[in-house]
């Protein structure tokens, strides 16, 4: 144990001298000016144009995309793209970062490594951002097996996190860190499953004050158990379990953590669309009317086949449900994000021409010199 926390310090050490440093709190509070809560959780970036009409409707601006991002995905001119999109359309990108398939166990997703991490920080740090912020969601639902390499570790995770932490910052300090949107169903089954509330507090035993380190938590405050019950129902199972998930983490911290709810929705397998309608509207007006929530990304847009159909926005021919006419017609404001200094000047400069998009250096590789060290250590 010794012996891996002293790698572990060696290793964000060593990070260090390879980046830049600077202040490391710079971030903007987006609950102190006016923001457009609303937003929509998408699978592919290009589904950002048909749901910047969902999420800015009915008086809306700046509305929240939640978006996954795969290591093995990282094109970047696809995401810069994405980016300069999203500045157009007046959406706030929360991005998700995942890893792949395991080659051993193509069942469950591969467990992240240290290189993952800085390998996301390098590539994620050449895209130019469309507001100061730089929302990013530490992966998925760790406290299931088969999001975690096939064991959920919440020792492993609070390390990941933390060293999240310290990377993304040191490249830039425009990072918003958000913490994983945990399973809130999760029963506790050794390391196939873990409790969400245990798993928080396995954390913080292994890493005292992780709650303080990051910006944000993400919730996946479905209406469990069944993904069916009413938001009435203020269990910490059900849409209501962010507030669980919140003052639980500030139990740990003494910190007022914002939230993000990042996954939510009710199953169309046992709730008629009629009452679905009924309870997001109530949801909306009550329990998610809390002054704590920077966003509510309902999941999914656009899920017209597979096993996240029961959610989706859309039908199986693309036409919008009345669900997605239900969050369309909501009553929104219009979010005013902070900007980012560089992309102010840019804008006043009528005769600075577009920046080209490059592909990323090869060459010297920071995350293989990181591998190498990890495999050294091994022998050790």
């Amino acid at each position: 144990m010794f012996k891996k926390s002293c790698s572990v310090f060696f290793l964000i050490f060593l990070f260090l001298l390879f980046v830049s440093v600077t202040q490391v709190h710079a971030i903007d509070n987006p609950l102190i000016r006016p923001n457009n809560k609303i937003g929509i959780h998408i699978l592919f970036p290009s589904e950002l144009y048909d749901a910047a009409k969902l999420v800015n409707a009915n008086g809306g601006d700046w509305g929240y995309l939640t978006v996954p991002i795969h290591a093995n995905d990282r094109d970047l001119e696809k995401w810069q793209v994405f980016m300069r999109e999203a500045k157009k359309q007046h959406l706030i990108p929360i991005l998700r970062l995942a890893t792949d398939a395991d080659q051993t166990n193509t069942t469950v997703w591969r467990r992240p490594k240290l290189a993952d991490v800085i390998d996301f920080a390098t590539f994620l740090d050449q895209l130019d951002w469309p507001i100061k912020n730089r929302y990013v969601i530490v992966f998925n639902e760790v406290n299931r097996g088969d999001e975690w390499g096939g064991a959920a570790n919440p020792a492993e995770y609070a390390d990941i996190l933390s060293f999240a932490v310290t990377v993304f910052k040191s490249k830039n300090p425009d990072y918003f860190i958000i913490s994983s949107g945990l399973d809130n169903a999760a029963p506790n089954q050794g390391a196939t499953y873990m409790n969400e509330y245990i798993f928080m507090q396995k954390m913080h035993d292994a890493v005292p004050g992780i709650f303080n380190q990051v910006d944000g938590l993400a919730s996946h405050s479905y209406p469990n158990p069944g993904f069916s019950q009413p938001p009435s129902l203020q269990s910490n199972t059900g849409v209501g379990s962010f507030k669980f998930e919140r003052d639980l983490a500030k139990s740990l911290s003494g910190k007022d953590l914002p939230t993000f709810i990042t996954e939510t929705g009710w199953s169309a397998d046992t709730v008629s669309e009629e009452k679905r309608i009924q309870y997001y509207q109530e949801a909306f007006a009550t329990i998610w009317n809390d002054p704590s929530i920077v966003a509510i990304t309902p999941f999914l847009f656009d899920a017209r086949s597979g096993p996240f159909q029961k959610f989706s926005f859309l039908t199986e021919t693309g036409l919008v449900t009345k669900q997605y006419e239900m969050l369309r017609d909501l009553p929104k404001i219009k979010g005013v994000p902070l900007m980012p200094v560089k992309v102010l000047a840019a804008e006043t400069s009528k005769t600075q021409p577009d920046k080209k998009v490059s592909k990323p250096e090869t060459g010297f590789s920071f995350a293989k010199m990181v591998q190498g060290f990890l495999a050294k250590l091994k022998g050790v």
